[in-house]
This record gives C-alpha cells, structure tokens and sequence, in this order.
C-alpha cells in the first residue's frame, strides 16, 4: 500500500499544527508522519501518538522517529481508534477525502485518497468517536476538501456537539478548496459529560430540538462508594441553533417537573440553558403501534392518552399538537403511552387536550375500522363538544365508553 506523500493539504495543516498542538497529541493517519514530526517540535508537546491503518506508512516512520532518536513519537498500527487508548490534549487528523472515483463499473482502491462513497464517510467515523478521545478542553485539528461536501462536514460535527471555527482556506486548481477547521467541544457536550453522559449519539431533529441518545451511570452521580451501579439510556434535547424559539428547552424542563409527579411524559434527570436530559423511551410512535397491534390493547392505549390530557385539562394546561400527535406519543412494549415534546406546553383557561386528542382519533378513523374499532365521527365530536362545553370525569367517561365499546 502506498505511503500519502506530503502535497498541498500536509503543508496548510501543518502550519497550524506548528500554532496549536499542545500536551498529548494523536496523529491520526499519520501517513508520512509529517505532523507527528511537526507535533513533536513544539515545546507544549510532551508526547505524541501517530497511527495509521497503512503497515507500510507505520514501518517507514519508526525507522525515522529511530534515526532521528526521538523518543518522544510512539508510531503503531491502527483503523482510526481502533487501537487508541485514553484521551488527548490535540488530535490532528487529514483524512482520506475524495469522492470515491471509478473507472468503467470498477471502484478505484486508494484508502489514503478516497473517503467513501460522497468523500464524507469516513470522517463521519472518526466524528462519531471522537469524543471519547479528546479532553474538555482539547483541539481537533482537521482538513477536508470543498470536493467533500462542506455542509455536510459542518453537519457531521454540530451533530457530534462540537464546534469549529475556520482557520484558514485555500484555493487550487480544478475548482478546489482546502479548509482547516480548529474544532473544540461545544459547553453543553462538557456539561452532559461532566454529568457523566457517555456514548452520545445523534438521533433526530425536530422544528425547535435536535434529538440525542446516551448512556448515563448513574451511580457515578452519586457521592458514595456504595452507590449501586445502575446504566441507563438516556434521551437529551438541545435547542438548535436554526430555531428562533427563545426559552423551549427551560419551559419544556420545568413542566416535566411537574407532569412528572402525574405520571405524564418522559422523566426528566437534570436540564441546563439549552438542553434537557431525560430518560429514554423505548417504543413505537403511536399510529405504527396501531398498525402493528390488536383492538382490544389499540382501545386500551387510546383510553390511557385520553386520561392523561384529562389530567392536563385539570391543571389548566394547553400541550399542543395533540390533534396531530404522531411524533409526540409513543407505545412501549408494554404498551404504555408516552407523551412527548412539552416546548409549546403553558397554561391556558381554554384547555384542549382531550378535544385535540379526539380529533385525532377522527382522523385516523380508516386505520382504527382496520382494526375493527367502529365509530362515527359525527357523534365522537358531539361527545368531545359536550366534554368542551362542561370539562368533568363523567363527560369524559361518555367518550372513553364510546371508544371502548
């Protein structure tokens, strides 16, 4: 396998390499190890690793690191992080970044140009691992081509709460662009990870949120040495920064607090400015739930939603979007209702809950006959009108007999 010659990019990055790599630095896919030998000059270096996946590149950079008897550079063989152990002050990192070309139906094999299918994949990797190898403070060094796709490069990393500031680009030949990234760990990434939130993952995104998954011991949380280990997937919410919504992600957390103690929504662990951190839900959204189960828990379900915007009604709060709920209800396995997404949630003398969620079952009335559940819109909605008109537990009642006869 061919060793990656220093050409334009070597020589950009290993400008601010000379600038910014501090403390324990990693050079990942090290190639000709021009910035590990560059790293390793720097005063504020006390150690480098240079890895890469090339046995050839690995071979000829410890005879240089041996003739050159410098004792601070450790050179190994490594798929990415797949032999990299701790965490590090610097990781500098000039992938492979090319469309991936053909000639003919042939696929071109060059691993020390090509990134992967569109150019991005293969940083999109080492994003999703990053983390775990990087200090609070740390700086990722990082060079990629406008011929990668820049909007999805700076998509992979917000998706991955970091952020980057542009250091430098330049311009080549061919309608080419390099641009080297300094890319640091955004403050709430610091904060979930102080909190001991591990292994983050991105999930979604909604209008206002985007949707992360992790993995919270919440034994560490605890000041003891008794503390019992206990693992538990989490779901965190953080505002995005397209959303002009000022103060969703707190109004969201302080009405969990309080739905909470009524059973309602997913239970809230701890929240910060821009994001709150819950226990994740296991399940289905609502409307593939019902496609996928029976009449008699399908009744069940409904009648459990309709309680729980009972007990909205009654504390005099407006949720939202409960006349078109898709995203916001999921089903367990055990087949327990969840609600989702209080950011619009507040408090209103014209509370809607209930004839919001009935509407909704109007509207999926062809899905519900499916399932041999029967009903007549026009008399449903006579029954949500009466419950409107004088909201108690016996109108109630009339509608849920209604669904479950």
């Amino acid at each position: 396998m061919d060793i990656y010659q220093p050409a334009e990019d070597s020589y950009l990055l290993q400008k601010f390499v000379r600038k910014y790599a501090f403390g324990r630095v990693l050079d990942l896919g090290t190639g000709s190890g021009i910035q590990a030998l560059t790293a390793v000059e720097r005063k504020d270096v006390r150690e480098v690793i240079a890895v890469d996946i090339n046995e050839n590149a690995i071979k000829e950079l410890k005879k240089e690191v041996s003739k050159k008897k410098i004792r601070k550079i450790a050179v190994k063989k490594s798929d990415l992080f797949s032999n990299v152990k701790d965490k590090f002050d610097t990781i500098i990192f000039n992938p492979p970044y090319l469309p991936q070309d053909k000639i003919g139906n042939e696929i071109i094999e060059d691993s020390a140009l090509y990134g992967g299918k569109h150019g991005w994949e293969l940083s999109e990797k080492f994003f999703n691992k990053v983390n775990q190898f990087l200090v609070a403070k740390g700086k990722i060094l990082f060079l990629f081509s406008s011929l990668t796709n820049k909007e999805k490069i700076e998509e992979i990393i917000s998706h991955n709460l970091l952020e980057f500031k542009e250091l430098e680009k330049q311009k080549l030949p061919m309608f080419e662009t390099l641009y080297v990234y300094l890319i640091e760990k955004s403050k709430i990434l610091k904060e979930l990870e102080r909190k001991n939130i591990e292994n983050l993952k991105y999930l979604t995104h909604g209008k206002r949120g985007n949707i992360f998954t992790g993995i919270s011991d919440k034994s560490k949380r605890v000041k003891t040495h008794f503390a019992k280990k206990e693992i538990v997937k989490v779901g965190i919410k953080v505002k995005r920064k397209e959303s002009s919504a000022i103060e969703r992600m707190r109004n969201e957390a302080n009405w969990l607090k309080i739905l909470n103690k009524k059973n309602i929504g997913p239970r809230l662990l701890f929240s910060g400015e821009d994001y709150l951190v819950y226990e994740f839900v296991e399940g289905e959204f609502i409307l593939d739930w019902i496609k996928d189960n029976n009449k008699k828990d399908i009744q069940k379900v409904l009648v459990a939603v309709l309680k729980q915007c009972f007990e909205l009604d009654q504390l005099g709060v407006n949720k939202e979007e409960m006349h078109h709920p898709l995203k916001h209800i999921i089903v367990t396995k055990d087949n327990h209702p969840v609600l989702l997404d209080f950011e619009r949630c507040s408090r209103s003398d014209k509370v809607k809950n209930v004839t919001q969620f009935v509407e909704f079952i109007c509207r999926i009335r062809e899905e519900l006959e499916n399932k041999d559940i029967k009903l007549n819109k026009i008399d449903l909605r006579e029954k949500a009108k009466s419950y409107k008109d004088d909201i108690n537990p016996k109108n109630l009642e009339i509608i849920i007999k209604y669904l479950s006869s």
